[in-house]
């Protein structure tokens, strides 16, 4: 065993703190950009006249930072070389992520936005592995020049985890002599689709509710008629770009379909273990920054003439977080690794229960981390003068998205009882 990180790794970091020092930190200090970090910033990020979505000042200077992160080879890193990427491993980008997101608040790492100098973009892989040579042709290179942007409408109002049971349909119909299909239902959560040129969205074809096959996927173009916005939905973290979409005689051609017939849940899985690592290394990241700044805080505050870090009702939870965010580096970065020598299907079949182990735990984590440091910083903490209110809303989503906690905890326990996974052997005969 050697727990060192690759010398490489290690060097890669360092220009990266380079370039957030050089480059993304004078952009946060000019034009009062900082507005949209300190105490200011649910108010400067949010368009509160405009249905609550994100402040066009705010999306733009996000895409001036993601335009200098790809000129300085930086964005893609994770993508393969054939689309400009540098074929950044799953155990390079858990640390990557981690270590943007242990810088707090800034333009390097801003994770409401799923936004960092150094991108998580499955929607490129995806193409590559289900889109038709027509799809690759118009999507690859658009998405990563961001002309082409693309919303992701599975979850319903009445269905969310059950996607099985989604009530949306696509029946086929023939238009002006053109064979396509006619989609009607209604999407929630549908992030992005105020930006989005198309949608990719879910639909029942064949088959009947619970069924894990007869769902398939269509590029809906947002502009198509009978794609409506219906409302943006306001949530504890702001601004919002959730909004539930309406699907009325919408008619796409046949070459709309997005993968194969019918198989459209391989599709929402095909990218889940890489976004779920991903995002637990974000989340820890996040976790340790909060730990770190109590213990500063505790260090240097003296109420009653003594240091707050001597009393063990601020030692021991803090400990106790740290313990923790110790042990869970450990997993995620074993299991970052681990996936990086199989192929995607056997992620699934042998190391899923691994990531949600870290996805779920990490996600509890750092939002415990964070309600701690808001304690431990008392009043201050609680105000918007410190970042931890801010971790808070953003990460407690995690615990419902990617994949509620209880849904992944749910995958753990098929694993560890042999109803699925390497174990499934084993208890055969019981």
């Amino acid at each position: 065993m050697d727990f060192n990180l690759p010398p490489a790794l290690v060097a890669y970091l360092a220009e990266l703190d380079k370039f957030i020092e050089t480059e993304i930190k004078p952009m946060e200090a000019e034009d009062d950009n900082i507005r949209f970090f300190d105490h200011r910033r649910e108010w400067a990020r949010t368009d509160w006249e405009n249905g609550g979505l994100p402040a066009h000042e705010w999306e733009a200077l996000l895409g001036r930072v993601r335009r200098k992160a790809d000129a300085a080879g930086h964005l893609r890193f994770g993508l393969p070389k054939e689309f400009g990427g540098k074929d950044g491993s799953n155990l390079w980008m858990a640390v990557i992520r981690e270590h943007l997101a242990a810088k707090g608040l800034g333009l390097h790492c801003d994770l409401q936005n799923e936004h960092a100098i150094v991108a998580n973009n499955p929607f490129v892989l995806m193409l590559r592995d289900f889109g038709t040579a027509a799809q690759q042709a118009e999507f690859t290179q658009g998405m990563l020049n961001e002309t082409h942007r693309i919303a992701f409408g599975l979850t319903e109002p009445n269905h969310g985890s059950d996607a099985t049971h989604m009530e949306t349909r696509a029946m086929p119909e023939s238009r002006n002599g053109v064979a396509g299909w006619r989609i009607d239902g209604e999407k929630m959560w549908t992030t992005g689709m105020h930006v989005a040129t198309h949608c990719l969205t879910f639909v029942r074809t064949a088959g009947k509710d619970g069924d894990a096959t007869g769902i398939s996927a269509f590029l809906v173009p947002s502009a198509t008629p009978g794609v409506k916005i219906e409302e943006y939905l306001w949530t504890f973290n702001m601004p919002t770009d959730h909004p539930r979409v309406s699907f009325t005689d919408v008619w796409v051609p046949e070459d709309a379909l997005f993968g194969p017939p019918g198989g459209g849940l391989a599709l929402a899985q095909h990218f889940v273990h890489e976004n779920r690592i991903r995002q637990a290394a974000s989340s820890l990241g996040a976790a340790s920054f909060c730990i770190e700044e109590s213990v500063k805080y505790a260090r240097v505050r003296k109420p009653f003439g003594e240091a707050l870090a001597r009393n063990q009702g601020i030692q021991f939870p803090l400990v106790e977080l740290a313990t923790q965010v110790e042990m869970l580096r450990l997993l995620i970065r074993k299991t970052a690794w681990e996936m990086d020598q199989m192929a995607k299907p056997e992620v699934e079949r042998r190391l899923s229960d691994k990531v949600s182990m870290c996805n779920y735990w990490a996600n509890r984590l750092v939002c415990e981390a964070a309600d701690r440091a808001m304690q431990v910083h008392g009043g201050i903490g609680y105000s918007r003068h410190k970042p931890f209110e801010h971790i808070y809303r953003h990460h407690r989503r995690y615990r419902i998205t990617e994949g509620a906690e209880e849904i992944q905890m749910r995958k753990v326990a098929a694993y560890l009882f042999g109803y699925m996974g390497p174990r499934r052997k084993e208890f055969e005969k019981l």
